[in-house]
């Protein structure tokens, strides 16, 4: 499927995209950085955790991976699947979802509309499925602007959760 967006083409992904994906990921742990935020991912390049490299390969194999290029080029990652991330605290929905995994967007191309085109693909997909719930959990601390840019995009907040000292807030959409 070839979605495209203010020039933004989106794609199915594959494990060939890993690489892409954590490049994109060390980028955003620099970018939080170098706002002053090291409590949403800590310090440490994504590459570079433990489990990390796997953690994406994972996420390309066993879920439903998309990326957003511009020009051929990588510069957002989706990943789907039909329920929250298990090591996160999150009650099942009740009915049947579909859930972001993962949203990561290249911060050098900030403010094109990357995060909120794989959003809207997320929810087409979900509707293509015949399922009506579309839910995604972020981090909920700082000033609350991912939360807020959830909303933007046509979330509501429901849950609140905490692992550890982290605060994560669940969101849904209806996309029936």
């Amino acid at each position: 499927m070839n979605d495209t967006t203010h020039g933004i083409r989106i794609r199915p992904g594959s494990l060939a995209d890993a690489p892409a994906i954590l490049d994109m990921l060390d980028g955003a742990v620099a970018w939080m950085n170098g706002r002053g935020n090291t409590e949403q991912w800590g310090t440490t390049p994504y590459s570079q955790r433990p489990g990390g490299v796997a953690r994406v390969e994972g996420y390309t194999t066993e879920n439903a991976p998309y990326i957003a290029e511009l020009d051929g080029r990588p510069v957002g990652a989706l990943v789907l699947g039909s329920g929250p991330n298990p090591q996160v605290p999150i009650a099942p929905a009740g009915e049947p979802e579909r859930y972001v995994r993962l949203l990561v967007s290249d911060r050098r191309y900030a403010g094109r509309g990357i995060g909120a085109a794989l959003l809207d693909h997320a929810a087409d997909e979900t509707r293509r499925a015949g399922v009506e719930l579309l839910r995604v959990d972020c981090w909920a601390g700082g000033g609350g602007e991912l939360v807020a840019f959830y909303e933007r995009n046509n979330f509501e907040p429901t849950d609140r959760f905490l692992v550890k000292e982290w605060p994560g807030q669940v969101l849904a959409r209806r996309v029936g």
